[in-house]
């Protein structure tokens, strides 16, 4: 037989051999017998431990009435949910879906099977399932407005000082700007008219005056004295510098910074002194004084004249007679602080810094006596009111505050803006405020509505700085990224004139007091003179 062949395996049949059962069944009978004597029970001859016993038993009349009564319950909740009134507009159904929780939209549906979803959902829900959401929204929405209330802290005493101070200060300049507003309107329309045409058309023939190059590297700020003899610029290079107006001279420069500075400005009372004069070999006019305060020219020239601040955090004061900071307004870094501003008084400076807060500062006393916070990101921009009582300051968060000095309240809150709000100034009547931002555009604002009442779509870039005619008010000056600077008409805001001249992206700018001149700084080291051509 090979290998090859399948092995056919027979299966032996088991034999079954039958017998008489008496013999079992005698033993079977005999162990029954011994455990009924016993006292146990009959197991069918079978082993006790190897049953499994259990007294449990299932109620089929239960568990049928517990189906008819989910099926009774689902019939109804049908018969409810073809009753329920679902509106056909389907805007208002996504709206219900989501205050209820729900997905808006499910792949592959449309408008009829999402209304019939809804209609099972208050079906489950309750009908009024949607109102009981929106009351609870409410109820939120009203225990969050009660932890984000305004809160105060009982602050120091220098503050409440310098709080009284500002009062007594403010209020007999607020009530000359009203009596000199009022005086203005005895004027008859047609002069009040031909003041602001006149001034309106030698901002429109403005052109440009001096270029000189100011720096080494990029110049980020620059303003006017009060006497509109001297402009300040501040640069990337860590100098600051002062320049005589119109010769565009240097005078001073100086040295205390150690990296970019972001800003510059002249004390309300700087004036050129004599020694600056000397130098430009200018016949001192003997009835002018060069400060406010009392005392004599060298005097005047050593008090703080001017401040600045940079990137570390650092704020310097300065005077005329040295080039080094006579003092340093310590507390700000490592935070950049964007912007100075004096306090129209001059007694007070304001800071802004990138720690979301801004500082007052009291220079007669060195001490800081307001830190306020309230922007969400860091406060760029900063500027005061004509009267002294209110500031405001914008913040990269796109939001503006106005602040009352006098109590510490947010009076107003400039919303509205799509970017970083990079410059805030006032107007002279006091109650209107113009603020610049990233979104390329100015709005302006009325204390009076607290709302906003204008928007100027000013550039085609980010606005880097917004300054009013100082007098008046009569035009805007708007500076740009987009290498330009714009004049624009008050209340109208009809482009007057565009200063396009910078080969760079313009960082900022400002009107003189007397209304003659226009300066603009570039990134492009360089700042521009601009006067009327009447020629």
């Amino acid at each position: 037989m090979s290998d090859d062949e399948d092995v056919i395996l027979v299966k032996r049949t088991k034999q079954v051999h039958y017998g008489s059962l008496e013999e079992q069944e005698k033993a079977r009978l005999a162990a029954l017998a011994a455990a009924a004597k016993e006292g146990v029970e009959d197991t069918g001859g079978k082993d006790l431990g190897d049953i499994q016993v259990s007294n449990e038993y299932m109620d089929l009349e239960d568990e049928i009435s517990k189906d008819k009564k989910a099926l009774l319950e689902e019939f109804e909740r049908r018969r409810k949910a073809r009753q329920l009134n679902v509106s056909t507009d389907d805007d208002e159904v996504r709206r219900s879906l989501r205050q209820l929780g729900e997905p808006v939209c499910l792949f592959g549906e449309g408008p009829a099977e999402r209304r019939v979803r809804l209609r099972d959902l208050l079906s489950y829900l309750g009908e009024d399932a949607i109102h009981k959401k929106l009351e609870e929204e409410e109820a939120r929405i009203e225990r969050d407005r009660g932890r984000e209330g305004t809160w105060y802290h009982e602050g120091p005493k220098e503050l409440r000082e310098a709080r009284l101070w500002i009062a007594k200060y403010s209020l007999p300049r607020a009530k000359a700007r009203l009596n000199k507003a009022r005086a203005e309107l005895q004027l008859a329309g047609s002069v009040r008219a031909a003041s602001k045409q006149d001034a309106q058309r030698r901002a429109a023939a403005v052109a440009i005056y001096c270029s000189q190059v100011g720096d080494t590297r990029p110049i980020s700020f620059c303003r006017f004295s009060s006497d509109s003899q001297m402009l300040i610029t501040s640069s990337w290079s860590g100098l600051v510098k002062v320049w005589s107006v119109p010769e565009c001279q240097e005078l001073q420069v100086l040295k205390g910074h150690t990296c970019n500075v972001s800003g510059a400005t002249f004390h309300p009372a700087a004036a050129m002194p004599q020694h600056f004069k000397d130098k430009l070999k200018i016949k001192s006019d003997p009835e002018s004084e060069p400060m406010e305060t009392g005392g004599s020219s060298e005097e005047k020239s050593e008090v703080c004249t001017m401040a600045s601040c940079a990137y570390d955090g650092t704020v310097h004061l300065w005077n005329f007679k040295s080039d080094s900071p006579m003092a340093s307004l310590p507390g700000h870094s490592p935070h950049r602080v964007s912007r100075v501003e004096f306090h129209p008084s001059g007694r007070m400076l304001a800071a802004a810094v990138f720690d979301s807060s801004w500082r007052l500062w009291d220079l007669e006393t060195a001490t800081e006596v307001l830190h306020q916070e309230g922007h969400a990101k860091e406060v760029y921009s900063v500027a005061f009111q004509c009267d002294g009582s209110l500031a405001v300051t914008g913040g990269m968060d796109a939001f503006g505050r106005v602040w009352d000095l006098r109590t510490g309240r947010c009076v107003m809150f400039l919303e509205g803006h799509l970017g970083p709000v990079l410059g805030v100034d006032w107007s002279p009547c006091g109650y209107t405020l113009a603020t610049a931002a990233q979104d390329h555009q100015t709005k302006i604002w009325d204390l009076r509505k607290r709302s906003c009442v204008y928007t100027v779509a000013a550039h085609t870039h980010l606005l880097s700085d917004v300054r009013y005619q100082k007098s008046h008010g009569h035009f805007l000056m708007t500076t740009s990224y987009d290498k330009s600077a714009k004049l624009w008409s008050n209340p109208a805001w009809h482009p007057l004139r565009t200063l396009a001249g910078h080969d760079n992206k313009v960082m900022s700018g400002d009107i003189s007091y007397d209304n003659k001149y226009i300066a603009t700084c570039s990134y492009d080291r360089t700042f521009k003179l601009w006067a009327p051509d009447l020629a």
